[in-house]
C-alpha cells in the first residue's frame, strides 16, 4: 500500500514538473499516466481492468454524451466570432465617449467594456488582446499611469471567467456535478446533480460585485492620484455620438447577452440551447457590424433577426406547449403564428449574417479557430480522464481525502489549504490543467464535509480567476505583453496587477463569508 502511495505522489509531481517545463498539457496528463499505470502493471500494484475500462468511460456519459459540455463548442464560437468583428472597438469607442467628461471615465469604460465582453464572449486572451490594441495606447496618450492602465485593461479581461456565459464556469460544473455524484453516492445521500445554469446563477452576483469593485478601485484612485488618471481630452472637431451608433454598438450586444443569460437564469432554454441562442446571435451581430464595412444592405434584416431571438424567447415562455391539440387555446395559437413568423426572420437574418461574414472572409477564420480551441479543451479533458483514472487506481483520491479530512482547523482548515493550493498552483498553471486535475481530487471529500458544491464551484472560479493576473505566468499578464508597446514594462504590468489581485482575493473571502452570495439566485431559479 506505501509503494501505491509513493507512485501516486511521484505521478502527481512529474506531471506538474513536466507542465512546467512547457509540455503539451493534454498529452502530458495522458503520457504520464500512461507510464506510471505501466509501472504499475509490472510491479503488480495497479489492475489492468482500469485501462481496459477507459474507452467506455470517454464514450459514456462523462464525456462524449454529456449534455454539459455540448455548450463548449458553442459558447466558444460565439467569443470567437465576436472578437473578429470588431464588437469590442465600438464599445470601447461609445462608452469612454460617454464618460469623456469624468475623472478616470477611460478606466471605468474599460472595466464595462470588459465586463460587456464577458457576458458575450468569455474568452480571456481575446478581450485583453482586443483592448490592450484598443485602450491601452489611448490610456498612455490621455496621461494615465501604465501600472494603473495596464492593470485595469488585465484585470477586466479576466472577467470573461466568472460572468456567464464563461468556458471556466462549464466546465466546473461538469466536474463538480461528478464530484458531487461521487460524494453523494459514497454517503448514501441520493444524486447531487449541478447544472451549468446552477453555476451561471450562483457566478452573476459575485461577477457583479468585482466589477463594483474594480470601479470603485479606479474612483479612489482618481479622487487621490487624480494624476494618474485625468479626463479625456476631446478635440474640438470630434463628432458627437448618434442614436444610431449608441443603439447599434451598445444597445445590440446587451440584446444578445439579455438573451443569453436571460433564457438560462429564467428557465426558458438550458444552457445548451441558449449557447446556440449565442453562437446564432454572434453570427447576426457580427453580420451586422461587418455590414456597415461592406456596405451592404441587409442591416435591417440583421437587426430584425437580432430582436427576434428575446421575441422568440418570451413568446415561447407565455405558451402552454404541454396542453394537447384539443385544447389549445386562441391566445396560445395566435403565440404559436407569431413564434414562426419571428422564427422565420430569425432564420432570413441568420443567412444575411452568414452571407456577410463569408464575404468579408471571416466566416472560415472564425470556424477554424473555434476548432482549434475546442479540440484542444477536449484533448486536455480527455487526457486528465486518464490521468484521474490511473491516480484513482493507485488510490490517491483516498489519500487526499484523508489528508482534507485530518486538515487542522476542520472542514474550513480543509478549505482554505484547498483555495491556497489552487492560488499557488494558479502562478504557473493554467485554469484548464487547475480544474481537470485538482477539482475531482479535492471536491468530492469538501463536498462529503457539508459544503454546498455550487458555492464551492464559485469559490474555486474566483480563485481560478486569479491564475490569470498572478505572475510570473499570469496569462491576461502574457496576452498584454505580447500585444503592448515597448514602452510599457513588464514590471509595471506585473505591479498594475498586484491590486486587482488583491480585489479578488477579497472577494473570495467575501463569498466565503456570505454564502447568499453564491446561492441565493441559484435558490431563486429553482423555485
Amino acid at each position: 500500500m506505501e509503494f501505491e502511495i509513493i507512485l501516486a505522489i511521484a505521478m502527481f509531481a512529474c506531471a506538474i514538473m513536466a507542465l512546467l517545463a512547457g509540455y503539451s498539457v493534454a498529452l502530458t496528463l495522458g503520457g504520464v499516466a500512461l507510464l506510471f499505470a505501466l509501472i504499475g502493471i509490472a510491479t503488480g500494484t495497479f489492475s489492468s481492468s482500469f485501462l481496459i475500462a477507459f474507452p467506455s468511460r470517454i464514450q459514456g456519459g462523462s464525456i462524449m454524451q454529456s449534455q454539459t459540455l455540448i455548450a463548449v463548442p458553442l459558447f466558444v464560437l460565439m467569443g470567437v466570432i465576436l472578437e473578429r468583428s470588431r464588437v469590442a472597438e465600438d464599445l470601447l469607442h461609445i462608452a469612454s465617449r460617454l464618460l469623456a467628461r469624468v475623472r478616470g471615465g477611460l478606466g471605468y469604460a474599460v472595466v464595462l467594456v470588459g465586463a460587456l465582453l464577458a457576458a458575450s464572449t468569455g474568452i480571456v486572451g481575446a478581450t485583453v488582446i482586443t483592448m490592450t490594441l484598443i485602450a491601452l495606447p489611448t490610456m498612455l496618450r490621455q496621461g494615465y499611469d501604465p501600472k494603473l492602465a495596464a492593470g485595469t485593461i488585465a484585470a477586466s479581461g479576466t472577467l470573461g471567467q466568472i460572468i456567464p456565459p464563461s468556458i471556466v464556469l462549464i466546465l466546473l460544473a461538469d466536474a463538480v456535478s461528478n464530484a458531487a455524484s461521487q460524494a453523494s453516492l459514497k454517503l448514501g445521500a441520493g444524486s447531487g446533480v449541478v447544472s451549468v445554469g446552477d453555476l451561471f446563477a450562483g457566478a452573476l452576483i459575485p461577477g457583479l460585485l468585482l466589477v463594483v469593485l474594480y470601479l470603485a478601485y479606479i474612483a479612489v484612485m482618481a479622487m487621490f492620484r487624480p494624476a494618474t488618471c485625468p479626463r479625456i481630452t476631446l478635440t474640438d472637431d470630434t463628432p458627437p455620438l448618434t442614436v444610431r451608433q449608441v443603439a447599434f454598438g451598445l444597445g445590440a450586444p446587451l440584446l444578445l447577452i439579455f438573451a443569453v443569460l436571460g433564457a438560462i437564469l429564467g428557465g426558458v432554454a438550458p444552457p445548451t440551447e441558449a449557447a446556440a441562442i449565442g453562437a446564432a446571435g454572434a453570427v447576426l451581430l457580427a453580420g451586422l457590424r461587418l455590414s456597415e464595412d461592406a456596405r451592404s444592405r441587409l442591416s435591417p434584416l440583421l437587426m430584425a433577426g437580432l430582436v427576434s431571438i428575446p421575441a422568440i424567447l418570451l413568446l415561447r415562455n407565455s405558451m402552454d406547449l404541454r396542453a394537447g391539440v384539443e385544447a389549445i387555446s386562441l391566445s396560445n395559437s395566435v403565440g404559436i403564428l407569431l413564434t414562426v413568423l419571428a422564427s422565420l426572420v430569425f432564420f432570413a437574418g441568420l443567412a444575411a449574417g452568414l452571407l456577410v461574414l463569408r464575404r468579408m472572409r471571416q466566416l472560415l477564420p472564425a470556424l477554424t479557430s473555434a476548432t482549434h480551441i475546442t479540440s484542444m479543451v477536449f484533448l486536455i479533458l480527455i487526457g486528465a480522464s486518464l490521468f484521474s483514472l490511473v491516480f484513482r487506481g493507485y488510490g490517491g483520491d483516498e489519500m487526499v481525502a484523508a489528508i482534507l479530512h485530518q486538515t487542522p482547523g476542520g472542514k474550513w482548515g480543509a478549505l482554505a489549504m484547498t483555495m491556497l493550493v489552487m492560488f499557488m498552483l494558479g502562478f504557473f498553471l493554467d485554469f484548464i490543467e487547475i480544474v481537470f486535475v485538482v477539482v475531482p481530487l479535492v471536491a468530492p471529500p469538501l463536498i462529503m464535509l457539508g459544503f454546498d458544491p455550487v458555492w464551492l464551484a464559485i469559490l474555486m472560479a474566483l480563485n481560478l480567476q486569479t491564475s490569470f493576473l498572478t505572475p510570473p505566468f499570469g496569462f491576461a499578464l502574457f496576452y498584454l505583453r505580447g500585444a503592448a508597446p515597448a514602452e510599457v514594462e513588464t514590471l509595471d504590468i506585473w505591479r498594475g496587477a498586484v491590486p486587482f489581485i488583491g480585489l479578488q482575493l477579497a472577494m473570495i473571502l467575501l463569498v466565503a463569508t456570505i454564502p447568499a452570495l453564491a446561492t441565493w439566485l441559484p435558490g431563486l431559479a429553482a423555485n
